[in-house]
């Protein structure tokens, strides 16, 4: 009996969901859809004609019009950042660097499936047999590094794997955590903009308050209100969440995993925290790419090699 109610716990439920890769083109239209019904309701509805009225309306619409599409460009650069940009997989026959005290790369770990997607195999801890082990992917039969999974749903290892998402049809791990951020940043910020922007048209529309524009425009109106204000609430968790993750250097699987003895492993302090995610270089920090000197200076930036926590690696040699 217990035998089975391990084999039902170790499913990976995710090994029925290979199909949300064929939804990649269909999710990237349903954001894309978002965009043009909410464009076509601020700019060509409402605050375009806007412009032409003269005095405090046309100044307001103006501000308005210019923060939207740039909140609007920046979206886009970064959620197609996110999109096109690999998040970082283990290049075939990779190996892990030998210890130059013992001679010899560390005896390997099995990974077992868990349970959303990924494998979950912790990563070596100061006080642990464990730790003294290095962990092998079952499924890609190879070395995995520190804080690499496996994801079910790309079929490979994903090099600080933080989730899967639908949204951006990706993985999000150590080469596009940064550019995902960043879009969840400005869309925050632009589905905020919108709201305020359209809630005297939605005000008026309960109110009875003077409204121009056809059925159709209003409909668009009121839709684009409802949308925006749905994903800028749900968006201000979700970014608290993960500004609270980076500033411990913890990535939604390490944080699901709840493993008491790998809690603040990598916790450097929030600033060296902050810069393995964003980069040293302040001019970066909020255009999805980094500089080449941060590339080549940061090592955990490229997924490989993450610096721990001084006073646990003194334990650990305890």
């Amino acid at each position: 009996m217990n035998k089975s109610s391990g084999r039902v716990m170790a499913w990976n439920v995710f090994k029925f969901c290979t199909p949300l890769r064929a939804l990649g083109s269909i999710m990237i239209l349903v954001v894309l859809a978002i965009i043009g019904v909410t464009y076509y309701s601020v700019v060509v509805v409402n605050y375009g004609p806007a412009l032409f009225h003269g005095g405090r309306d046309t100044v307001v619409s103006l501000a308005v019009l210019l923060l939207f599409h740039f909140l609007l460009a920046m979206l886009l650069w970064s959620y197609f950042s996110v999109v096109l940009t690999d998040p970082g997989g283990v290049p075939r026959n990779w190996r892990p660097p030998m210890d130059e005290e013992r001679g010899d790369t560390d005896p390997l770990v099995g990974a077992q499936d868990g349970p959303i997607g990924v494998d979950s195999n912790q990563f070596p801890m100061p006080g642990d047999a464990a730790g003294q082990k290095t962990r092998l992917c079952r499924k890609c039969n190879q070395f995995k590094p520190p804080r690499c999974h496996h994801c079910s749903v790309c079929g490979r290892c994903i090099l600080k794997m933080d989730h899967h998402c639908v949204w951006v049809v990706n993985c999000v791990g150590a080469m596009n955590y940064k550019h995902f951020l960043l879009f969840l940043l400005f869309t925050f910020l632009e589905t905020t903009l919108v709201t305020l922007s359209l809630l005297s048209v939605f005000i008026a529309f309960f109110t009875d308050g003077e409204i121009s524009g056809t059925a159709g425009t209003l409909a668009a109106t009121f839709i684009s209100f409802v949308l925006n204000l749905s994903f800028a609430l749900s968006l201000l968790g979700f970014l608290i969440m993960h500004m609270m993750l980076v500033v411990s250097n913890t990535t939604t699987i390490e944080a699901y995993e709840k493993r008491t003895n790998s809690k603040g492993y990598y916790d450097l302090g929030w600033k060296k925290n902050f810069e393995q995610v964003f980069g040293r270089d302040k001019r970066y920090w909020l255009v999805p790419a980094y500089s080449e000197d941060d590339l080549q200076q940061m090592p955990a930036l490229r997924g490989f090699e993450y610096p721990t926590r001084p006073d646990l690696n003194e334990l650990q040699q305890l």
